[in-house]
């Protein structure tokens, strides 16, 4: 069958060709009955690309990728893959392959049968075959262990296996479903990097469902938050972290103090937003109005304790708090201080580099920041 590419589809961007757009998906949802598994989420990967779907369980990550990959059918909305409509195919008709959670060998089957059980259904020559096959486990690092069973594997190999399975079959999207979730924390960060370099030989596009931010911010050239059914923004790794648009992904991503207040004025420098207990300035376009509810966050590293009493360093926003307690982390020590609204933030910073001298429990402290570390947060 040969699919005809959509070339006027609704939501399309006119700047970006189907050629370099391996997946977008328009007004896509899914409903089971009354319930919202997926609410228009409107999403474009570029070819090529390492895409993660980072966010909270039963936020609607997998719900996402099984439509991608066919396995559920849509209840609004298309899914086009390299500009082609598949929404109504079934997974054996689509470029996609899949990488689960569990292992899902087949347990009878050797390493190199399990490897190439799909190719043995599209009735490949044995030799082409046993080539291809042979170029997965190199790709992969287990050449050699053609002969094994999977039970004769540690849990990292059977997911090497898994992922040559699915890369043998040479398909433009590979859909990764929680696939390091089963590995152990040490194991889980070197498959990271073994995941990333793999994608970069192969060229093809990746989209990996992850809740571990580790894991999305090593892998990924790109990522959404997806959470209650909705995309809430998507970016690069970095800018997601350092630069959050929403509340939420600045709630979810990383640690981060979050204040919340009322916009107390909005100029084109920046925005004062009352706390009720102080006011705080924002270096941020003014895109809300006096009066507005609004929220500001700080990376926990990028927050100070300062004294009490004395000048506060050039630059510098302040609060006053009350400390509560240190928690010794290894590489950082979580400081534990009290805002006078009874809230409680942590102030990060790297063992042995604060102060010499922590303050006792009930002190009174500060706390500090450059005003351009804080980011603003409308909604």
């Amino acid at each position: 069958m040969t699919l005809q590419p959509n070339v006027s589809a609704p939501g399309s961007d006119p700047m970006t060709s189907a050629r370099d757009v391996a997946v977008e998906v328009i007004g896509l949802s899914k409903n089971y009955g009354a319930v919202r598994a997926l609410a228009s989420v409107d999403l474009k990967i570029a070819a090529g690309e390492y895409f993660v779907l980072l966010g909270p369980s039963g936020g609607g990550k997998t719900t996402l990728l099984r439509l991608l990959g066919g396995f559920i059918r849509p209840s609004a909305g298309t899914v086009l893959l390299h500009g082609h409509d598949v929404s109504a195919l079934p997974p054996n008709r689509r470029p996609t392959s899949m990488v689960f959670q569990s292992y899902a060998l087949f347990p009878h089957m050797s390493v190199a049968r399990n490897v190439g059980y799909g190719l043995k259904l599209q009735n490949m020559p044995k030799a082409e075959a046993k080539d291809r096959i042979a170029a997965m486990l190199e790709l992969v690092g287990l050449t050699g262990y053609d002969a094994r069973m999977p039970h004769e594997l540690s849990g990292g190999q059977q997911q090497r296996v898994q992922l040559a399975r699915s890369l043998v079959l040479e398909r433009d999207v590979l859909l990764l479903d929680e696939p390091l979730a089963a590995l152990d924390a040490k194991l889980r960060k070197d498959m990271c990097l073994e995941l990333k370099h793999i994608q970069e030989k192969v060229g093809i596009t990746f989209v990996h469902v992850t809740h571990n931010q580790e894991e999305a911010m090593t892998v990924a050239d790109r990522l959404a938050i997806i959470a209650e059914g909705e995309l809430i923004e998507a970016g690069t790794a970095r800018d997601v972290y350092e630069r959050p648009i929403k509340r939420f992904t600045a709630d979810f991503v990383g640690e981060r103090a979050i204040f919340d207040g009322t916009v107390a004025s909005a100029e084109k420098t920046g925005v004062q937003l009352d706390l009720g207990f102080g006011t705080i300035a924002v270096k941020a376009p003014a895109e809300a109005s006096a009066g507005a509810k609004a929220s500001v966050s700080i990376r926990s590293e990028l927050l100070e304790l300062l004294p009490a009493e004395g000048k506060a360093p050039a630059g510098f926003e302040t609060l006053e708090a009350t400390y509560r307690e240190s928690v010794y982390l290894g590489l950082t020590i979580s400081h534990v201080v009290s805002l006078p609204d009874g809230s409680e933030i942590a102030v990060r910073d790297i063992a042995g580099a604060g102060p010499a001298k922590l303050p006792e429990a009930g002190a009174p402290v500060r706390i500090g920041w450059k005003a351009e570390d804080a980011s603003l947060h409308l909604s």
